[in-house]
């Protein structure tokens, strides 16, 4: 009998369904960009070693979209710059009237460098040479778009001075190397895939910024830094370019469960490797980054790691 009723027991056990995992969504960017693969390495690292929740990456607008998608419920984890992260938790800029006094942040990931590309024999030199030509300024609702307005707008020029198309990074290189815009923007971790693929077909040049064009940048927007992009990041650009750079926050709601936020926060810093196998621009994710590159109070699972591992919390980052 002791025998049936072991077989009886094994066969319920093999009838019963798998336990039901929770499933997460990660607001991401285009595929063009680093949001998408550093979205989808999150993704891996929470399917693979935080019980009972599954993650998908999603494709998104980027940053003003994903925070959005957060206030909403409609994403639980989003990337999204710091300035636009600071703007929907102060109802401030794009976020003027529509205030996200719930944003939390689990880390800072990486930071982005804002880079102006011409084609090589483009008669664009500068930022002020743009009046009149046809730019891609990024895609609707993104990081980028914002980035851009900012830069222009603090050194007296607007995207009403020239023709602002509104195009994700793989259309604006498409359009590049056609001919059917002068310049685009993109704001993302260097290299991305989307220049490195049109500079082995096309060549290119970086716009470089002046020292007066970075210091009227940051006095409109102190998220920015001075950040060089380095010679030899893609092919035919030789020498290092001055540019401004502006970190990456990883973004969900102050209504995630503490153990949640814990968790994700936990096995991300545990498992960095995987994430930098997915993208090099994972090298800048680290516990000193996050404390003096984060915009936003961390959320208090995120607290409960970092204080676990000896991290020293600043009070700005403290709900």
């Amino acid at each position: 009998m002791n025998l049936f009723k072991t077989i009886a027991a094994a066969a319920i056990v093999a009838a019963s369904p798998a336990i039901a995992q929770e499933q997460l969504s990660v607001a991401t960017g285009g595929t063009g960009g680093v949001y998408y693969p550093m979205g989808g390495g999150l993704a891996e690292i929470i399917n693979n070693h935080v019980e009972g929740y599954s993650a998908t990456a999603e494709v998104t607008g980027a940053s003003v979209e994903n925070m959005g998608l957060i206030a909403t419920g409609d994403a639980d984890f989003a990337i999204a710059l710091a300035d636009t992260v600071q703007q929907a938790y102060l109802g401030t800029g794009r976020f003027e009237g529509q205030q996200i006094e719930a944003t939390r942040a689990l880390s800072s990931l990486y930071a982005n460098m804002v880079q102006l590309v011409v084609l090589a024999d483009s008669d664009i030199q500068s930022i002020a040479d743009l009046a009149g030509k046809r730019v891609s300024v990024g895609a609707p609702g993104s990081g980028t778009e914002v980035n851009a307005q900012t830069l222009l707008a603090a050194n007296g020029i607007s995207f009403d001075d020239f023709d602002a198309q509104r195009l994700n990074f793989n259309e604006t290189a498409d359009a590049l190397r056609d001919g059917d815009i002068d310049a685009g923007f993109w704001s993302v971790g260097a290299p991305t895939s989307s220049i490195l693929n049109l500079a082995t077909t096309t060549g290119i040049r970086i716009i470089p910024l002046s020292e007066e064009e970075i210091t009227a940048a940051r006095e409109a927007d102190p998220t920015f830094a001075p950040l060089p992009l380095p010679a030899g990041m893609y092919e035919g650009v030789d020498s290092d370019t001055p540019t401004v750079g502006i970190p990456n926050v990883l973004v969900v709601s102050a209504d995630m469960s503490d153990d949640l936020a814990y968790a994700v926060t936990k096995a991300m810093f545990e498992n960095i490797a995987d994430l930098r196998a997915v993208h090099p621009a994972a090298n800048e994710t680290t516990v000193e980054f996050t404390m003096v590159a984060t915009p936003v109070p961390l959320h208090p699972g995120a607290i409960r790691y970092y204080e676990e591992i000896g991290a020293t919390i600043p009070d700005n980052l403290r709900p």
